[in-house]
C-alpha cells in the first residue's frame, strides 16, 4: 500500500517526527485562511504517481488568493493518468538544505538498504554515485541504527548530525511499522541542526495490517483513497480492477499465478478486467467470498466472459465447484459464459458438478483461453 504524502507525514508526526504544519483539502472543500497554518505555503497535489514536481503540481503561495488559484489549477488535473482529487497545503520550509534519506527492503541482499545523500530534491536520480552513500543492514533495529550512523558520519559535517538523528528515529518507525519503503526527499536540515521532513514516500506491507492498528484506522477512515487495501482488510483477500474496460472477469487464486495469467492474457491480445487472489483454501464451505467477488466482477460494464483458474493444493476442487455453482446462482446479474480451468485435487467430482451446470472444464490454459476467445467472438457477432 503506497500512502499519499499527507497520510505518510501525519503518521510520521504521530511518532514525533517533525513535519511542516499542513492540512488536506479535497475538491469539495472551501479554503479558509483561519484553517491554514501560518504562511507562506506550499500547495501540493496528492497523487500516487511520481513526477508531480516536474509536472507543476507543487507550487509556492504567498497569499490566500494564490492558494485558491493554485488549488483550482491542480485539483482535477491529471498526472500520468491519475486525476488529482486532493491537495496538501502546508507551511513552507525556508533557510534549509535539501538532503536525502531512504530505507527499503532489499530482498536480493537479504536485509534493509539505507541510502543517504547530502543533496536531495527532484534531481536525486541524476546525482553522481560518489554523492550517494548506501549500505545494507540486517533487519533489526540495533543493526539498522548502527548502519545509519556509519553512513551519516560520512556526510558533510554541517548536516551529519541532523541526518544521523533523523535516520535513527526513522529506522525505529521503519521496523515497528513493518514498512517496505520509507523515503524522505527532501529531508530539510537547518543551520542550527534541526531537521524537517519535506516529502515522504511510505509503502506499507498489506500483509502486516493485522499487526498495525494505525494503518488499519487510516484505511477505515479513508476507504475511497485506498480501495484495494481496504478491501483486503475487510474481506481477507486481494481484488483489484486492472482495466475498467476489460472483457474477461477472472476468478483466480494465488497472487503470483494470477499476475502471470494477466500478463499472458495481455500478451495474447486479451483484456482481463481484474486481478484476484481469492484464497480458495479459506472459503470454509460457504459461498460468501465467491458471491462478493462475482458481484464485483458483474460491475464491469464490458465483461463478456468469466474465466475461473484454480490450482488446487489445500482446496478440494469438487467442493470448490459446488460452491462456485451455488455462488453463480446467487449473482444472476453476471450473465456471461463461464470457462473453468482447474488443476489438482478432486478433479473428477468437479467435472461432474460443472457438467451439470453447463460449464466446460479445462486442465490446459491454452485450451481454456481458446474457449474464452470463442465466447468473445460470438458476443461480438451478436452485438449490433
Amino acid at each position: 500500500m503506497y500512502l499519499l504524502e499527507h497520510d505518510a507525514k501525519e503518521l510520521l508526526a504521530q511518532h514525533g517526527v517533525p513535519i511542516p504544519a499542513g492540512r488536506l483539502i479535497d475538491g469539495d472543500e472551501t479554503i479558509h485562511r483561519p484553517a491554514l497554518p501560518p504562511g507562506p505555503w506550499m500547495v501540493k497535489a496528492q497523487t500516487f504517481s511520481t513526477g508531480r514536481g516536474r509536472a507543476g503540481m507543487i507550487r509556492k503561495a504567498n497569499t490566500l488568493q494564490q492558494i485558491v488559484d493554485h488549488a483550482n489549477a491542480v485539483l482535477g488535473a491529471t498526472v500520468r493518468g491519475q486525476r488529482i482529487k486532493a491537495i496538501r497545503i502546508e507551511q513552507q520550509v525556508t533557510a534549509a538544505e535539501e538532503t536525502y534519506l531512504a530505507f527499503l527492503i532489499d530482498p536480493a541482499a537479504g536485509g534493509i538498504r539505507i541510502i543517504m545523500s547530502a543533496r536531495g530534491g527532484m534531481d536525486i536520480e541524476t546525482l553522481p554515485p560518489a554523492l550517494i552513500k548506501t549500505d545494507v543492514s540486517p533487519p533489526d533495529y540495533t543493526s539498522l541504527v548502527a548502519c545509519a550512523r556509519r553512513l551519516a558520519a560520512a556526510m558533510p559535517s554541517h548536516v551529519a548530525g541532523a541526518m544521523g538523528a533523523a535516520a535513527e528515529m526513522l529506522a525505529c518507525i521503519f521496523i515497528e511499522r513493518e514498512a517496505l519503503l520509507l523515503e524522505i526527499n527532501p529531508l530539510f536540515v537547518k543551520s542550527d541542526g534541526r531537521w524537517v521532513v519535506g516529502d515522504a514516500k511510505w509503502i506499507a506491507d498489506d500483509n502486516s495490517l493485522f499487526r498495525q492498528p494505525k494503518l488499519r484506522e487510516l484505511l477505515r477512515q479513508r476507504p475511497a483513497t485506498y480501495p484495494a487495501s481496504h478491501l483486503k482488510l475487510e474481506h481477507g483477500f486481494d481484488y483489484v480492477v486492472v482495466d475498467p474496460q476489460g472483457e474477461i472477469g477472472l476468478l483466480t487464486t494465488g497472487a503470483g499465478l494470477s499476475m502471470m495469467l494477466i500478463d499472458e492474457m495481455r500478451d495474447a491480445g486479451l483484456k482481463p478486467y481484474n486481478f484476484l487472489d481469492v484464497r480458495s483454501g479459506g472459503l470454509r464451505e460457504e459461498t460468501t467470498r465467491l458471491v462478493q467477488v462475482l458481484r464485483w466482477i458483474a460491475e464491469g460494464r464490458n465483461v463478456r466472459v468469466l474465466l475461473v483458474n484454480i490450482f488446487a493444493g489445500i482446496t478440494d476442487l469438487g467442493e470448490f465447484s459446488t460452491l462456485l455453482v451455488a455462488a453463480l446462482r446467487k449473482v444472476p446479474q453476471l450473465k456471461v459464459p463461464v470457462v473453468a480451468r482447474l488443476v489438482g485435487n478432486g478433479l473428477q467430482p468437479a467435472q461432474a458438478t460443472l457438467d451439470q451446470a453447463g460449464i466446460r472444464l479445462f486442465t490446459d490454459l491454452d485450451s481454456a483461453l481458446d474457449e474464452v476467445r470463442g465466447h468473445l467472438a460470438k458476443d461480438r457477432e451478436s452485438t449490433p
